[in-house]
């Protein structure tokens, strides 16, 4: 409880230094100054704040790093070295700061929502995935074993790639002539776009800026779950939403886009499965599988396609990356439907190759449950199993995006 109210104070002082503009911006800094105000705030003897405040600024300028060294010996008993090594460092103290601090109000990261679009994922993923490691997905003793760890990463995963959908607004990334300006980015609209962008990037606080998965990695090593396929899915997930903003301003913008990346982008949007396939197989202290890896990483391939042509409409409306929409601008409407079949076809094979190496209880499982999405969905355009059906090219996406909103 002492520290759980110790964390409840840092957390009170942190918002408060925010408040008053006297956070530095960087966390190790902000932990270290926090600490110290919760230091000089603690009654001591009949020292008042501001006979403290004296105190402190008169014998401050004495205070070197030298002068610390020979504290912490004197202290420990150690010389510093030894004792850097015994002592977390600050930048360990301020990663597990953060990993603490931006799980809690007032500064969650994952939003209810988030949590929503996560649930569907995940149902599909212990539905189709347990089964590659013997586990039924219809116990629930099962499922809920795992849940915690599970829904937590993927609810994360959804709260970044909101984050990434907001910055890829056409709003944001459109560069409008004069002509079109008032047609296309009229004030009223601009205006609620601009607020909708702000109300997302408010949510993550700038300590995840720069490496927005470190905090979830902090987490799962501190249970042991951390890994560096783990990492390496997380740099894919990096990997794959600066591809997605970079292809979807490009592409908005009329310039030419690379097939090659735009291959890469679909192979990498699948990386929140792996993800939690990875940790999976670390729940359970498992060998990881790399002919399941391999068969289910062709899967997810059609899956991705199957669902892009599926939302097509609705990417092309938000600007979110969908391989249609790539291959329009890379092949032109008349070519894209083709070059895309082409691409399914060749992937239809491999995977009908690696389903014959699996075990046949398993490839049966597995075709059963492919059927299962298929017909859940509703979909016309559906996994290896189903039937491919490309929806009508949009030619003009920006006369589209005006005559929806003009329908509003």
């Amino acid at each position: 409880m002492e520290a759980l109210r110790k964390l409840e104070d840092i957390q009170r002082i942190l918002s408060f230094m925010d408040a008053q503009g006297f956070s530095s911006g960087d966390p190790s800094s902000d932990r270290f100054l926090a600490d110290f105000l919760l230091f000089m705030v603690q009654p001591c003897c009949d020292l008042s704040l501001e006979k403290k405040c004296k105190l402190i600024s008169g014998k401050l300028p004495k205070v070197t790093s030298a002068f610390l060294e020979k504290a912490l010996t004197s202290i420990t008993g150690k010389d510093n070295e030894e004792q850097l090594m015994a002592v977390p460092t600050q930048e360990g103290l301020s990663e597990q700061m953060v990993s603490c601090h931006i799980f809690q109000e007032p500064n969650s990261v994952i939003g209810f929502d988030a949590m929503l679009r996560a649930n569907s994922t995940l149902e599909d993923f212990c539905r189709s995935y347990f089964m590659f490691h013997g586990m039924d997905a219809n116990r629930p003793e099962l499922v809920f074993r795992y849940l915690p760890f599970l829904s937590f990463t993927e609810s994360y995963i959804y709260q970044l790639d909101s984050f990434n959908e907001g910055i890829l607004h056409p709003c944001f990334n459109r560069v409008p002539t004069a002509e079109q300006d008032f047609e296309f980015l009229h004030n009223s609209y601009k205006l609620e776009m601009q607020n909708s962008y702000q109300k997302v990037t408010s949510s993550f606080p700038n300590a995840i800026n720069g490496d927005r998965f470190r905090p979830l990695s902090l987490l799962l090593e501190q249970h042991g779950l951390m890994s560096d396929r783990l990492q390496m899915e997380f740099s894919c997930g990096n990997e794959y939403w600066a591809l997605e903003r970079r292809l979807c301003t490009d592409l908005i913008n009329k310039k030419n886009i690379s097939i090659n990346d735009v291959m890469r982008a679909i192979h990498l949007k699948s990386f929140d499965y792996r993800v939690l396939n990875l940790l999976l197989y670390r729940l359970r202290n498992e060998e990881i599988s790399e002919s399941h890896m391999e068969f289910l990483s062709v899967s997810e391939f059609l899956v991705e396609v199957s669902d892009d042509l599926f939302d097509y409409e609705d990417d092309v409306l938000a600007n979110n990356f969908n391989i249609l929409r790539m291959f329009v601008g890379i092949y032109g409407v008349s070519r894209a439907p083709s070059e895309l079949a082409k691409y399914i076809t060749e992937t239809e094979d491999q995977f009908e190759n690696l389903k014959k190496k699996l075990d046949l209880e398993l490839a049966s499982k597995y075709q059963k449950r492919c059927e299962e999405a298929t017909s859940e969905g509703g979909k016309k355009s559906g996994h290896a199993l189903g039937t491919w059906v490309i929806p009508p090219v949009i030619a003009d996406e920006e006369s589209y995006r005006l005559l929806f909103q003009n329908q509003l």
